[in-house]
C-alpha cells in the first residue's frame, strides 16, 4: 500500500506541474481590430497558420472588432511583454486616431507598445455610379461643381481612412463634398448603385469585380501606383489631383518587448508574409505585402502622423 500511495503521489505531482507549464504555455493571439471576415482578418489567419510552423506553438486569431480599433490596440497595450500578445490591424489607430482625438486617447501610440514591422499595404478607390454617370475624373468633377449640393460621398465610416481622403480630394479640387458615413463599405456601395449618394471611397478589392460588371464605375485608384487587379485604372495624381494615399496593415506588441523578443517576433511574420502561397493569397485579396523593420515601421508611422494631420483639421472632425 505504501508503494501504490508514493507512485499515486508521485503520478499527481506530474500532472500538476504538466497543467501549471500548460497554463504558462498559453497560444500567441493575433488581436485583430475587426470582426471575423473580411480583409484582415483573412490576413490574420494566413500568418497564424505559418507562424505556428515556425514558432512551433500555437498562434490564434483574437478578433477585436470596435470602437475604430481602439479595443484591439488597448487589449495589447493592457497585455503582458512577454511576446505572446501582437496586434494586426490597420495603422489607424496609431495615425489617424492620434490626430482626432489627441490627449484624450487612453494610450499613447509610441509609449505604449514596441513597433515589429509593415504587414501589407491595400489601395482604396475612389468611384461613382448613375447618380453622376462620369466616367471618368474631369467628368466627375464637372459634375461635382455644377451640382455641389449632391456632391456627397459615402464611407465605411467616420474617422476613417476613407473618410480624410475624402476630404483630401475636396480640397483638390475646390469642390465641398458632404461626408455620408456608412456602417461598413458594403452598404455605401449599395447607395452609390442605387444613385443615392454621387461617390464612394472604399477598399479597391471589395469595389473592383463591380466596376468590372459595369454596376459603378472605378474613377481612380487613391494609392501611389495602379492597382494590380486592375491597372488600366489611373491613380489620382495620374488624373490631374494631387492626391496619394493607401492604407497599410502593420503589427505591434506592447511595450517593453525585449530585443531577442522583437527579433523572434519580427522574423515569424516575414517569413509567414513572405512565404510564396502567402503573398499570392494576399495578393489575390487585394493585400500587397509590403515587409518592413521595427525600425522601418517607426518611421512610417511618424510620417504618416503628420501625413494626416492637416486633412484631419481640415474636414473639422470631431470624435466623440
Amino acid at each position: 500500500m505504501r508503494l501504490i500511495s508514493i507512485v499515486t503521489g508521485a503520478l499527481l505531482t506530474a500532472a500538476v506541474c504538466t497543467h501549471a507549464v500548460a497554463q504558462e504555455k498559453q497560444p500567441i493571439r493575433l488581436v485583430v481590430g475587426v470582426v471575423a471576415g473580411g480583409s484582415i482578418d483573412f490576413l490574420a489567419r494566413q500568418l497564424a497558420d505559418k507562424m505556428k510552423d515556425s514558432l512551433g506553438e500555437q498562434v490564434v486569431v483574437e478578433n477585436r472588432g470596435g470602437a475604430g480599433g481602439r479595443l484591439a490596440v488597448n487589449e495589447v497595450k493592457n497585455s503582458k511583454p512577454d511576446g505572446r500578445t501582437i496586434y494586426v490591424n490597420t495603422s489607424g489607430p496609431f495615425v489617424v486616431l492620434p490626430n482626432i482625438y489627441g490627449d484624450k486617447l487612453d494610450y499613447d501610440p509610441v509609449k505604449d507598445f514596441t513597433p515589429l514591422g509593415r504587414l501589407v499595404r491595400f489601395d482604396l478607390a475612389f468611384t461613382t455610379g448613375p447618380a453622376t454617370g462620369a466616367t471618368n475624373i474631369s467628368e466627375a468633377i464637372t459634375w461635382a461643381k455644377a451640382n455641389p449640393s449632391r456632391a456627397a460621398y459615402g464611407t465605411p465610416g467616420p474617422g476613417t481612412t476613407s473618410h480624410f481622403i475624402g476630404v483630401m480630394i475636396a480640397k483638390a479640387v475646390g469642390v465641398p463634398f458632404t461626408h455620408v458615413p456608412y456602417k461598413g463599405g458594403t452598404p455605401a456601395l449599395n447607395d452609390l448603385m442605387g444613385g443615392h449618394v454621387a461617390f464612394v471611397v472604399n477598399s479597391f478589392a471589395d469595389t473592383v469585380e463591380l466596376h468590372k460588371a459595369g454596376k459603378l464605375r472605378i474613377l481612380a485608384d487613391t494609392g501611389p501606383k495602379r492597382s494590380q487587379l486592375a491597372p488600366e485604372i489611373p491613380t489620382l495624381r495620374e488624373s490631374g489631383i494631387n492626391v496619394a494615399a493607401d492604407v497599410a496593415i502593420d503589427a505591434y506588441g506592447p511595450a517593453g518587448l525585449s530585443p531577442d523578443t522583437v527579433k523572434r517576433l519580427h522574423s515569424a511574420l516575414m517569413q509567414a508574409i513572405n512565404s510564396p502561397d502567402v503573398r499570392e493569397r494576399l495578393v489575390r485579396y487585394g493585400l500587397f505585402p509590403s515587409p518592413s523593420s521595427p525600425e522601418e515601421l517607426v518611421k512610417f508611422q511618424a510620417d504618416e502622423l503628420k501625413l494626416w494631420a492637416e486633412p484631419i483639421r481640415d474636414s473639422g472632425f470631431k470624435g466623440e
